[in-house]
């Protein structure tokens, strides 16, 4: 804001700077309404006019040297100087529409913003503007207006473009200016950088020529129009490990994947070779093991697998991490790795982090950013407490096609990489052509991450040179793109020559460098295996996942968990808890004395501060995970009076490991990704994550599909997640009943993993004391829980203290108090969870029940058949086998179960179903037709 004062020349000092703009705009509009304007402003230009040029130099002169300043007494006009800033910020915000960014030129350039007669300007009229009010940080060489504005357009329209006038914070605006305008970031390389860029290209398509020659018609989704991105790639890894990085996280799809396998990884080209060859290749892995390379035991195509590669320079490593076919899910999974890597969990409360120690490089297809909801949900990530990594850097591998859909038909805007302005996120457009621009973009691409610890995009224009894979013919539905293609010299000739052009090396060594190259190929072509032509088709898993988990003793002392229960109802004095909360937490005390149960909350907590003194690490997230979806779970509580947090379990006595819990955002798929991601990266650490109601977590169902179940066997990738997904029907409708149990179980196969459904507090204290004491264990799966809703506070779901301190998980409970009489039992019902309660709480109802067992399965999957066999020997009398559920017949667990309950049912025994008919949706949606429906359920169970 401008000061007030009465001398005019202290006035316009007043306007310099930050507020010239502001003059400039309160001039305009004075010239075309002086009315409009502040009174003193309009006397200001009436009587004085506006300051010169010549007078603004001298008032920064006068400010840098502290002098007096007077006004002249015969101010000029000042719109040319109006006109000219202008003129530069259009440059600035408009230039990367003039820019030289599409390699095949094959767009009209949009110069009309930037044009000098636009603003009725002349070079004579910008000689005259001083260089500081255009462009301040200038070259040296820049000696006035007219140069600052050709300066100006040869930064911002040449081979690199820039948007950044959507990020708000000036301090970063600023200093994006400042770099790119003084071409700080620009790579000067020497005649050797020269040369070994040179050689990088020449191995980059090499490789995929020999590809293509040798093994004719097979898919390798080549990086040939973008062979600039393996350069970019090796310029952030060595800059950042130069600057104190020790991992890099690289996550991307097919496209080009190979060659960063082979060139940025350094996986050995007869590995590579090999898988096409179809030929065994694991003999091949490096003996000295600097690149890590694992391997499930149904495995997957070479182009979604992933290695990684230790730099022993700056004992760093690089990852790219496996990724299926399902492109952009793997941008959350790095992302979660990254934050594993920053992290030291070491010491109790939030683990520290730094940032500068590990980062993330996203590769996107130009297709994919602007289509997958997925990176708009990663993006999202990056500025939030339980999440943000300092950043990650998003690569676009702009081929300007989607397999044969192009760009005007894929999206809605400009360019790819309009997904981000949303974000802030600046963008810097590159020619793939140039690589030397495109080392100058990784550079100020880094740069920016560590100053300001946030994301970057790189949109790296290029094209493909064939079709989608390498069967496919594109002339076929892109005739004209692929005509110019056709006829383009690919980025390594153009490099070749203009190295030749500047005598930086002759043509017969450019020929030598190909034939090197080559001769490396051959040989190492020479070093694979004959094809196996009779491959293992058994692939089974290893032992350690077909026996199962093993036997672990989860229960814990009497004394010490009555000792966690009072540290954890000790805050700190002065702290104003909510009163009703606070009575609420305060009863949790009487249970060790007799009063009361533990209910489902609290059986969690006890689980988790015991598993924190065993020194295991926790992070928990989910929308609304600090309080609980449903009010149960208070980890976090905070003083109604200042709103400071006071978390219990970062304060326990003797605690040595890290715990986190926060809120998540309101998505699903990036945070499973995550949580996936920084468990596989953290192997040591309990992540659990909390779906708001079970049925959200459907949309995360790639990430179930294709890492969490299927992970280990493609890729040997391990993972002891946990997924608590809220699970029960209680008239609240088809989005708030069911957890789709049944798509869980479908995805049950080799032991990948565990699916529970518990019906007691106690059952659930035990199964995640067990599932963290498999963590770094061979045996180590992930967990899936349908956990309750209305049980949170249901006694009959409550257990004492002496279950959770004596007692273990259980696979199968037998309901108290039935099954006695055993030569009467005629019916043995087999239900699970919130079921298991109904029925016992209905059982009050029933006299006569001499006849009925009830077995609650606690662990549907692996399903145990065993332990339910060995029960229903007792019953020689038995009759028929009901499974019972509340999902309808085609959902839920029946149609997992009936198979194996008809392969152990005793002979002459039925196997019957109890509960909703096939549906197409869940439940229904009036609570009192779900009131009716669940009684007839029960009573048919109950009732001969």
């Amino acid at each position: 804001m401008r000061k007030q004062s009465s001398n005019q020349g202290e006035l316009w000092q007043s306007f310099y700077g930050p507020n010239l703009g502001y003059v400039m705009e309160v001039y305009e509009q004075f010239l075309q309404d002086p009315s409009s304007v502040d009174p003193e402003l309009k006397e200001l230009f009436e009587q004085w006019g506006p300051p010169t040029a010549d007078d603004m130099t001298a008032m920064v002169s006068a400010q840098q040297s502290d002098a007096s300043f007077q006004l002249p007494s015969n101010p000029t006009n000042f719109s040319k100087v109006v006109a000219a800033v202008k003129l530069a910020d259009n440059i600035r915000t408009y230039g990367h529409l003039a820019a030289d960014i599409n390699p095949l030129n094959d767009r009209q350039k949009d110069t009309r913003r930037i044009e000098l007669g636009e603003f009725g300007l002349t070079d004579e009229d910008l000689i005259k503007v001083p260089v500081e009010f255009i462009c301040p940080d200038a070259p040296s060489h820049v000696q006035n207006g007219l140069d600052a504005i050709n300066h100006l357009k040869e930064v911002y329209t040449k081979k690199l473009a820039f948007e950044y006038s959507h990020v708000h914070e000036l301090e970063e605006k600023n200093w994006l200016r400042e770099k790119i305008e003084s071409n700080a970031f620009i790579f000067d390389l020497s005649k050797e950088q020269k040369l070994n860029l040179l050689k990088r290209l020449s191995e980059v398509e090499g490789f995929e020529h020999f590809i293509h020659r040798t093994f004719v018609g097979q898919k390798r989704f080549s990086i040939e129009g973008l062979d600039t991105m393996i350069p970019l790639l090796d310029e952030l890894v060595q800059h950042s490990v130069e600057n104190g990085a020790k991992t890099i996280n690289i996550g991307m799809a097919h496209r080009g994947r190979l060659n960063v396998l082979s060139h940025v990884i350094g996986k050995p080209y007869e590995m590579i070779f090999a898988e096409f060859q179809h030929a065994p290749s694991k003999d091949l892995i490096p003996s000295e093991g600097s690149i890590g390379i694992t391997y499930g035991w149904t495995g997957d195509v070479k182009y979604h697998l992933g290695a990684d590669r230790k730099i022993p320079t700056g004992r760093a490593r690089v990852t790219l991490a496996n990724n299926p076919s399902h492109l952009e899910v793997v941008s959350p999974i790095v992302a979660g790795y990254t934050r594993a890597a920053q992290e030291q969990r070491e010491s109790k409360g939030y683990p520290e982090q730094n940032p500068k120690t590990s980062y993330a490089v996203m590769i996107h297809g130009d297709a994919a950013f602007p289509g997958q909801g997925v990176v708009a949900e990663t993006l999202n990530l990056s500025g939030l407490r339980g999440y943000h990594t300092g950043g990650s850097i998003h690569l676009i591998a702009n081929n300007m096609i989607g397999f044969t859909t192009e760009s005007h038909d894929s999206r809605s805007t400009k360019y790819a990489s309009d997904t981000a302005k949303g974000f802030e996120v600046p963008i810097v457009h590159v020619n793939a052509d140039d690589p030397e621009a495109c080392i100058s973009a990784a550079i100020l691409a880094y740069e920016y991450r560590k100053t300001f610890k946030k994301d970057f995009v790189i949109d790296l224009i290029g094209y493909r040179r064939f079709g989608h894979n390498e069967m496919d013919e594109p002339m076929v539905t892109n005739p004209m793109m692929y005509t110019i293609i056709s006829k383009h010299p690919t980025a390594r000739k153009l490099y070749a020559d203009r190295l030749l052009k500047e005598g930086i090396i002759p043509e017969e060594e450019i020929s030598k460098m190909q034939k090197e190259i080559e001769d490396k190929l051959k040989a190492a072509y020479e070093k694979v295996p004959k094809k196996d032509e009779d491959p293992d088709i058994v692939l089974n898993p290893p032992e350690d996942v077909t026996n199962g988990l093993p036997n672990i003793d989860t229960s814990i002392d009497f004394d010490q968990l009555r000792s966690i229960n009072t540290e954890l109802l000790k805050w700190p004095e002065g702290f104003n808890a909510f009163k009703k909360l606070a009575k609420i937490l305060q009863r949790r005390g009487q249970v060790f004395e007799g009063k009361g149960k533990i209910d489902w909350a609290h059986a969690e907590t006890l689980a988790f501060a015991s598993i924190l003194k065993d020194g295991t690490p926790i992070r928990l997230t989910g929308q609304d995970s600090e309080r609980g979806t449903f009010a149960q779970r208070h980890l976090v509580l905070h003083d109604e009076k200042t709103g400071e947090e006071y978390i219990p379990l970062h304060h326990l006595k003797d605690g040595n490991a890290s715990f986190v819990v926060c809120n998540s955002p309101l998505t699903e798929q990036a945070v499973v990704g995550y949580e996936y991601g920084y468990n596989v990266f953290a192997p040591e650490t309990l992540v659990l994550w909390e779906a708001q109601f079970g049925d959200f977590s459907n949309m995360a169902q790639v990430m179930y599909d294709q890492f969490i179940s299927a992970g280990r066997a493609k890729w040997g990738q391990k993972s002891g997640l946990v997924m608590l997904l809220p699970h029960g029907y209680e008239g609240q409708g088809p989005e708030h009943s069911s957890a789709r149990l049944e798509r869980f179980l479908q995805l049950g196969g080799e032991y990948n993993w565990t699916v529970a459904n518990c019906s007691t507090a106690g059952q659930y204290f035990h199964i995640l004391r067990r599932q963290a004491a498999i963590l770094q264990k061979e045996e180590v799966r992930p967990l899936v829980i349908m956990t309750p809703k209305s049980l949170l506070r249901n006694q009959f779901a409550a257990v004492t203290a002496e279950e959770l301190a004596n007692g273990q998980f259980q696979s199968v409970l037998e309901h108290h108090g039935l099954g006695d009489k055993h030569d009467h039992v005629e019916r043995v019902v087999l239900c699970s969870g919130k079921m298991a309660i109904d029925l016992e709480e209905s059982l009050k109802n029933h006299e006569d029940t001499d006849w009925l067992h009830i077995l609650r399965v606690e662990e549907l999957y692996p399903f145990p058949k065993n332990d339910i066999s060995t029960i229903l020997e007792r019953y020689k009398g038995l009759k028929e086998l009901v499974w019972v559920q509340e999902e309808p017949k085609n959902m839920g667990g029946w149609t997992f179960a009936e198979s194996r309950l008809r392969e152990i049912a005793p002979d002459g025994v039925e196997v019957q179903y109890i509960g909703r008919r096939r549906r197409s949706s869940p439940s229904e949606g009036e609570p009192t037709v779900h009131k009716k429906e669940q009684a007839r359920i029960i009573n048919e169970a109950l009732t001969r």
